[in-house]
């Protein structure tokens, strides 16, 4: 597990030092860097074949930034970036990189084995994340053996989450803290179906492979006072199930020792299905993965507060991480300040713009 991370002169963070938990939500309003302290992690993972060498790809299969003149913080005088982490064990990797305006790549000084670099989740096999713009509803989707029998992946888009139900839905989910006590079983399809069951209730998946194909079909039920109803494609049935999917099958799939990495895991979510995507996501985290989440939604961080309140999560394992910018007279940069949550739910800090806009809303209305 990551402990610690250091950020300097990178995009909008001047020199940053947090301390990381088993959960960490990143919450801020849009543009205060939440997305580049992701993309730090995510440098980081797609450069592992070159970063033992010292070089880290700007642009690859996790994000693309650009060339060294669009990660650069702004108002520095010092051209350079540097990049730290920690993990549990105490060992720390530190990368100081040559800026290169032109370049899609930096280059550092500090070589690291590839076996001591393993030592970090980062670079891991045991990883996933998921881009805020998932897979929409689809007719049919392609399977893929390399990423989710070689890899267990469902892709960074969720792409894969249809083929990795069809190849590892009797698979018991493990550890068992994540199991909804609505479940027909422990298998990660009846695990899924019961949280889907939360966004839309009496829910029912079903996959089919395409004989002599590479597709996968995969078709929705709901529940009736006597059955089901009859199976329904899932290009009509909105997006709200398609884009939750994914990640539920991520903390479904949880274990210890695991970075899962999601943005906005609240989108197409009714405010109900927010707040139980908040208890998951508390729930994974308790299991012992590493969970990163950046997110909008004041239902998700209530869902997890409500967690910590009904012990489902120890209330030292999470941190809520404030971005807001910072204005000064010659400079501009972000700053993200650590919220704490304690054992009944309550909140460390309530800092301007954090959770304060149905307060505001409401006393604008109840004003005559």
């Amino acid at each position: 597990m990551i402990t610690e991370i250091e950020i300097q002169n990178f995009k909008p963070f001047k020199n940053l030092s947090i301390s990381t938990t088993s959960l960490n939500v990143l919450a801020g309003m849009n543009g205060m860097g939440k997305s580049s302290l992701v993309q730090m992690l995510l440098l980081l993972r797609q450069s592992i074949g070159t970063i033992g060498t010292g070089r880290i790809q700007l642009n690859g299969d996790l994000v693309n930034i650009g060339k060294g003149s669009d990660v650069l913080y702004q108002y520095s005088n010092q051209k350079y970036l540097k990049f730290l982490i920690k993990n549990e064990e105490g060992y720390e990797r530190t990368w100081t990189f040559d800026y290169s305006p032109e370049r899609d790549f930096l280059l550092s000084k500090n070589l690291n084995d590839l076996d001591d670099l393993n030592k970090f989740s980062v670079f891991g096999d045991n990883f996933q994340y998921l881009h805020a713009e998932r897979i929409g509803p689809q007719e049919s989707y392609k399977t893929s053996s390399y990423n989710v029998v070689q890899k267990r992946q469902i892709g960074i888009h969720g792409e894969h989450t249809v083929h990795f139900l069809h190849v590892y839905g009797n698979e018991k989910i493990n550890p068992d803290l994540k199991s909804h006590d609505k479940s027909r079983t422990n298998l990660l399809i009846h695990q899924t179906e019961a949280w889907m069951s939360e966004i839309s209730p009496e829910t029912k998946l079903n996959t089919t492979q395409v004989p002599n194909t590479d597709l996968i079909l995969m078709d929705i039920q709901f529940g009736t006072n006597k059955d089901y109803t009859n199976r329904f494609r899932m290009t009509n049935v909105g997006f709200g199930i398609s884009y939750v999917l994914p990640v539920v099958v991520a903390l479904l799939t949880a274990t210890p020792g695991k970075l899962i990495i999601i943005e906005n895991p609240e989108a197409h979510l009714h405010p109900r299905g927010q707040a139980e995507m908040g208890k998951l996501i508390a729930l994974a985290a308790q299991s012992g993965a590493q969970i990163f989440i950046e997110t909008h939604s004041d239902h998700i961080i209530n869902g997890i507060r409500l967690a910590v309140k009904k012990q489902f999560l120890d209330n030292k394992k999470v941190t809520l991480f404030y971005f807001e910018r910072v204005n000064e007279i010659d400079e501009q940069y972000s700053k993200v300040s650590p919220i704490k949550i304690d054992q009944k739910g309550e909140l460390s800090d309530y800092p301007k713009n954090f959770m304060d806009e149905w307060n505001n809303q409401l006393f604008q209305l109840l004003r005559p």
